[in-house]
Order: structure tokens, then C-alpha cells, then sequence
């Protein structure tokens, strides 16, 4: 590792601790229904959505109503933009004659951008007309966000009313969420990536004739629009095949730095709109610190195993070492233009979220360097984790952490003031469990059966890695992929499909049901007794529980892809 590369690290970390502050706060007000700066602009045209769409933004829903709301809000958005897919060939602003998508695919896609997932098994520019990739995956890029951030909106208030039996109006947060969170920001950052060479057009691609006579055609389109909700709302899904390692997604380091911190921005922000709405900034500050130190961990182990380079080159006299005249380590699937450095802090992060977004091929990272991306996955995605789930999959952690601690002193578990009792716990364990149950189900299954190993490209615990990353990344609703894999098969295509519904709604109603539960306890008074929640020795208790129940699920099948290819690797075997 170079000092300018851990410089690199740390200057984005703090850029996250800088703003996550003061978006949070402006967060909270915007779910409490108080004026932010944008009210004056804003309130009309939300008045007007409610009134066009129907909805009574007095009347609120107990977590039952909320819930209902959620899943036929998904199952529309599911059903129009499959119906998109399928018609595409007939619908306009379709300059490149696109056809219609295969009807498997069409399921996996649908399901992917409605989950917030977005794994995608096809090309963007080869495969998707304008209006799919704008009215299809951009409007479900915002929507998809504005989900998970209401479900983390309506837990949080589960823990700060009291006596009560409503959780708020799902279709009040969905608005709000997007238009006042989502919408403002995506304009001002989607301008300053136009102005750094992202195509916002709706002209026909470009045919170029190369000095060597070759003939090349630049697809270009609505790219800008997309790519930054993409970021922003931790989607991840690409205009281009290529994700952020093309220029044209991602022009330079800057952009690069700025997609970063759109990924980490709402999720350090929601744990501060946390600490505001239950009236105890350390409360929020106590999650920070927890998904703060997972994050930087697995970041310096990524970038130190890239850094590293591949020991069974050693033997070759191949230099991998850092000069002035080379990158030096592992740049094997990197962009030249990002380098070692920033090529890890993206894994890393868009895998610490549900972006899924890559700017290198995580397939030709060394073991370590990969096995970082599938951790993070695996822990649920809670290391500030995709928009609205990164909080509430903490939240689970927090609540499964307080009920170890009562045990131990043998006392009725709490948080925040409110008794957690065999409900909350139940409902914890049964989201917690379901994202091990599909991704470990599902890959053992493909390791087995001949439909699934034809999708590897490469046999041993390498392609075991494959299997396991790509159902681990669809369950945790997070869509990168090792990229060795072709998933375009019925059998990745339906099985994917199911994964990703899993780890959405699987996990979205337990939260749900636990904010109903938790919204209708009374406040219990503080205690010498009570255990406190917004210290140190709470962070430490919660990264315990977290890695101990990732580590007791996971490792085993972790053994056997990333450490054995590691160990093969650290013998000289080339892979």
C-alpha cells in the first residue's frame, strides 16, 4: 500500500463524516413534516401529487396497511416495467431498433430494478431502447430507493412513538423521499457529470471510421440521467455493460470520487436522521462508529491484497512492484485511470452498499481482494448499506446485540426505551436468517447440477466463488457480479429472480412488523439497569455479534472458494 493510496481512503472518509450530519438532519425534517429550505417550492408540488394520486397525507397506517401498500406499490412497478420489456420493440425512442427482451430475462431484470438490486444479464447498449432505460430503470432507480428508505423511516418511528398503532402513510414517505431527498440532488449532481462528459441525449449512435479503416459504433443516449440515481440511491445498474469502468459512466478520477460518496451518502446520513428522530445524535453516531470500522477494515484489506500483487508470479521474474513507470501490485480487470487505490475503495463500497456498481472486474481481484466484496455482502449489507435497508438491517443486528446483553445480566432487553421481547427477536432472526438461506441455498444447488456449473468459466474453487458472489449479491439485493459468470440462462435467470424477491421482501416485512410491534409499547424509564446503547462498549457488542453470526454462517463456504484458491495461489499455482 502507498501513502498517497491510504491518503486516498482516508480524505473519502472523511468527506462521508462531513455530510452525514448535516443531510441527516435535513432528512429528518423532511419525514417529520417540517419546512426545509425547498419547502417553498416543493409543498405545492407535493400538495399536487397527493391530490392527482388520491392520497390523504393526514390519514395515517398501521404497519399492516403500510405493509400492503408497499408490496402492491412493488408489484405494479414490477408488472409496467416487465410489460416494457416485453413491448419494447413497439414503443418509441427507440433509435437502435431494439427488440423485445426474452421473457425469462425480461422476469430477472423486472425483478432486479424493483428490488433495488438491478443485477443485470444483459448489455445496456445493446439491448435497452431510450425509453426503457428512462421511463423503465431511471423512474424505478428512484422508486426502488425511496422504498427502502420508508421502511427505515416507519421503523424508526416504531421505536419513537409511544402507545400507538401507526407507522406513517407509505405513500407520504415514498413522495416526500423522492421528491425532496432524491430528486433535488440528482439534478445538481447529474448537471456537474454532464459538464465532466456524460451524454444526456436522445440522438442515434455515432458510427466512427478508425485511421486504420475499422468501423466503430459509440452508443451514446440518456446516460447522465441515470447514472446518477444509479449512485445516489444505491441501484447500481449500468447504461453501459462495461458499469463505471466506462469513460462514459465514469470519465475521470473526479467523478469517480463523486460516485463514491453518492453511494455512502444517504446511508451515513439515515443513521444521523436516526439519532435525530429518537432525540439522541449519539444514538446515531453509536451505528456510524459500528458501520464506520467495518468499512475501513475491509477497505485496507482490499486495497493491501491488490497492492500485494499475485506471489505465484514471484517465480516468473514478473516486477509487480510500484514505480514512477507503473502501478505496480494487482491491475489485472483495472482502469489504468483509477489505479490500484480507488479501484479497491469502489469495491468496497459499492458492495458496503446495494449499488453494485464496478469500475473494475472484481473476477480477476486476488482471492482476499474478492473474498472483501462477498463479506460485506454476506453481513447483510449493513455497513451504511443500500439506501433505507443499510439502516434497518443494522437496526436487526442492534436488536439481536440488546437481547444477548439482557441475557447476560438477566434482565429484560432494551432499546431506545422500548422493551425488546420475543416478537422483535422472532422477526429479527427470520430477516437476519433469510438472506444465508437463499444465497448458500441457491448456490449449492447451481455447484451441483449441470444447468448451473455450464455458467462458471472456470472450474475449482474459482468457479465456486462465482456461484457463491452471484447469489450472495442478488439476495443481498446488491447486483455486481465476479463477471465470469453468464447468467443469461433460464436457470440463473428464474433462480436470480427468486433470490432477489427473497432478499427484498423477506426481509422488508419482519422490519415492518417489528416497527408495528415497537410503535405500540410505552416508553420504559432509563435505569441503573439499563444497558446503554451510544457508547463504545455497545459498538464493540454489536461488530461481535455481527461478525460471529457472519462467521459461523458464511465461513464454510467461504473455505471453500476465496481461502483455498488462496492458499493455491500463495503455493505458486497460477489460477
Amino acid at each position: 500500500m502507498s501513502a498517497n493510496g491510504v491518503a486516498q481512503i482516508l480524505v473519502y472518509f472523511a468527506i462521508i463524516a462531513a455530510i452525514a450530519v448535516p443531510l441527516g438532519t435535513y432528512m429528518a425534517r423532511v419525514f417529520n413534516g417540517e419546512r426545509t429550505l425547498l419547502s417553498p417550492v416543493l409543498v405545492p408540488a407535493e400538495k399536487a401529487i397527493y391530490w392527482l394520486s388520491g392520497v390523504d397525507d393526514k390519514r395515517e397506517q398501521g404497519w399492516v396497511t403500510y405493509t400492503v401498500a408497499m408490496l402492491l406499490f412493488n408489484l405494479v412497478c414490477f408488472l409496467l416495467l416487465y410489460a416494457m420489456l416485453r413491448l419494447q420493440g413497439t414503443l418509441p425512442y427507440n433509435p437502435q431498433g431494439m427488440t423485445a427482451m426474452p421473457v425469462d430475462l425480461s422476469l430477472n431484470t423486472a425483478i432486479s430494478f424493483v428490488t433495488n438490486t438491478n443485477w443485470q444479464n444483459y448489455g445496456g447498449e445493446t439491448t435497452l431502447s431510450y425509453l426503457v432505460q428512462m421511463a423503465g430503470l431511471t423512474v424505478h432507480n428512484f422508486v426502488s430507493a425511496a422504498t427502502g428508505i420508508a421502511i427505515a423511516i416507519a421503523l424508526i418511528r416504531g421505536f419513537v412513538r409511544r402507545s400507538g398503532n401507526t407507522v406513517g402513510n407509505f405513500w407520504v414517505d415514498l413522495t416526500r423521499c423522492s421528491l425532496y431527498v432524491l430528486l433535488p440532488v440528482s439534478i445538481v449532481v447529474g448537471l456537474i457529470f454532464v459538464w465532466q462528459g456524460m451524454p444526456q441525449n436522445l440522438g442515434a449512435y455515432v458510427t466512427a471510421h478508425t485511421l486504420e479503416g475499422a468501423r466503430q459504433v459509440i452508443a451514446q443516449g440518456p446516460v447522465a440521467s441515470q447514472i446518477v440515481i444509479k449512485t445516489f440511491g444505491t441501484n447500481g445498474g449500468g447504461f453501459f455493460n462495461a458499469n463505471a469502468a466506462h469513460p462514459y459512466e465514469n470519465p475521470n478520477a473526479f467523478t469517480n470520487l463523486l460516485t463514491d460518496v453518492m453511494e455512502f451518502a444517504i446511508g451515513a446520513g439515515l443513521t444521523m436522521t436516526f439519532g435525530r428522530m429518537v432525540g439522541s445524535l449519539k444514538q446515531g453516531w453509536a451505528l456510524f462508529g459500528a458501520m464506520s470500522i467495518l468499512f475501513l477494515v475491509g477497505a485496507f484489506i482490499c486495497y493491501g491484497a491488490e497492492s500485494a500483487g499475485n506471489p505465484a508470479f514471484a517465480p516468473l521474474g514478473i516486477d509487480q512492484q510500484a514505480t514512477a513507470l507503473q502501478a505496480g501490485g494487482n491491475m489485472e480487470g483495472k482502469e489504468v485511470r483509477f489505479g490500484i487505490a480507488d479501484s479497491a475503495l469502489f469495491a468496497t463500497t459499492t458492495t458496503d452498499t446495494s449499488t453494485g456498481a464496478v469500475n473494475s472486474m472484481h473476477d480477476s481481484y486476488t482471492p482476499i481482494g474478492g473474498l472483501v466484496p462477498i463479506v460485506n455482502m454476506q453481513l447483510g449489507e449493513i455497513i451504511f448499506g443500500g439506501v433505507g435497508c443499510g439502516l434497518y438491517g443494522m437496526l436487526l443486528f442492534a436488536i439481536l446485540s440488546v437481547f444477548i446483553a439482557g441475557l447476560m445480566v438477566g434482565r429484560t432487553p432494551e432499546y431506545l426505551g422500548k422493551k425488546i421481547e420475543s416478537r422483535e427477536v422472532k422477526m429479527a432472526m427470520l430477516a437476519i436468517l433469510s438472506v444465508p438461506l437463499s444465497a448458500l441455498g441457491f448456490t449449492a444447488i447451481a455447484s451441483v447440477i449441470p444447468a448451473g456449473l455450464a455458467g462458471i468459466s472456470n472450474t475449482g474453487p474459482h468457479g465456486f466463488s462465482e456461484i457463491l458472489y452471484a447469489f450472495t449479491s442478488q439476495t443481498a439485493n446488491n447486483g455486481s457480479a465476479f463477471a465470469g459468470l453468464s447468467g443469461n440462462t433460464m436457470f440463473y435467470n428464474l433462480t436470480g429472480a427468486a433470490a432477489m424477491m427473497i432478499g427484498r421482501f423477506a426481509i422488508a416485512v419482519p422490519v415492518l412488523a417489528i416497527a408495528g410491534s415497537l410503535v405500540t409499547k410505552k416508553l420504559v424509564p432509563a435505569s441503573a439497569g439499563t444497558f446503554p446503547t451510544d457508547n463504545g462498549l455497545f459498538v464493540g457488542l454489536l461488530l461481535g455479534v455481527i461478525v460471529i453470526t457472519g462467521g459461523l454462517i458464511y465461513f464454510p463456504a467461504d473455505v471453500l472458494g476465496p481461502f483455498i484458491e488462496h492458499l493455491q495461489m500463495v503455493a505458486g499455482k497460477l489460477y
